[in-house]
């Protein structure tokens, strides 16, 4: 049975609840390939719903050192902390994981994709409209309509 049949396995036990048996066989993927994040991530994540919130704290930890920015570790890590009554802790995975979703979110934006110095560039100002230069036709119109406005006025 290949490694990734065990973990499918496991998570068919998991899904149905039995998170003992999941967890025997996460741990036996976990002993042919230590750096299966998913196992690893699963195995935290069964310990919690068990009850046992040290051993799902342990484990979460463990996924934490394979991959420090993925959201999820943070999340479940927020989650283990808060029922095992650890505020500080909880709330603390809580802020790294929405920063990891502002990461992958900023990832996706178009900024991002125009390179690495567009993320800190000074906002830029408007330009001032152009000024076009004096029109003097128009101002004769302009000052001939006046004086026969006054004109006008004055009769």
């Amino acid at each position: 049975m290949t490694i990734q049949e065990q973990y499918d396995d496991a998570m068919f036990e998991f899904s149905r609840g039995e998170f003992e048996g999941a967890v025997g066989k996460l741990k036996g993927v976990l002993a042919k390939e230590p750096e299966n994040f998913d196992a690893q991530l699963a195995l935290g994540m069964a310990f919690y719903r068990m009850g046992d919130c040290s051993s799902a704290i342990a484990e979460g930890l463990k996924a934490e050192k394979l991959r420090p920015r993925e959201q999820l570790v943070h999340t479940n890590l927020s989650l283990f902390y808060m029922k095992a009554g650890d505020k500080t802790k909880a709330e603390h995975h809580g802020l790294q994981a929405k920063i990891e979703s502002w990461r992958e979110d900023a990832k996706k934006s178009p900024v991002a994709q125009k390179g690495a110095e567009a993320e800190l560039q000074m906002a830029r100002q408007t330009p001032r409209p152009m000024k076009f230069p004096s029109q003097p036709w128009k101002k004769a119109k302009q000052e001939e309509q006046a004086g026969q406005s006054i004109k006008g006025g004055t009769r």
